[in-house]
């Protein structure tokens, strides 16, 4: 049985400069933005509760829009086969109606998302860019 060999390098075998075993010296990395002192910042806990206000309310809403749709459905079919017009019942309505409240928070969404995290964002893009330099 032969020996254990050396694992291969990560990049399959291929040799990078700066990488182990390079005779070039490793470039030092680049220097970012203090992503931990950001993520700390006021702006950035201003920045996810401005998402935060948004997304988790509406979600809770929406799923329980969905659940009762899906219960009545299921367990009240009486109330969702009661003909509101012509062939048009509850339950058919209730159906479309998961699709207009899709595109309605999609929108609200935008909507939000233009007034008070794009803001924020860009605000805080500008000063890390700016920092950057």
């Amino acid at each position: 049985m032969a020996p254990p060999s050396s694992p291969p390098p990560e990049s399959g075998g291929a040799h990078r400069p700066g990488s182990a075993g390079s005779d070039s010296p490793r470039s030092s990395p680049a220097v970012g933005p203090p992503w931990e002192e950001l993520q700390d910042s006021a702006q950035f806990a201003d920045l996810r509760r401005a998402v935060r206000s948004f997304i988790f309310p509406l979600t809770v809403a929406f799923l329980v829009w969905y659940l009762t749709y899906v219960l009545c459905a299921a367990y009240a079919r009486g109330f969702m086969d009661t003909p509101v017009f012509g062939n048009v019942n509850v339950g058919l309505i209730f159906g479309l109606l998961q699709f207009v409240s899709t595109f309605g928070i999609a929108l609200a969404y935008s909507r939000h998302a233009d007034r008070r995290i794009d803001p924020l964002a860009d605000r805080m893009r500008a000063e890390i860019e700016e920092a950057a330099r």
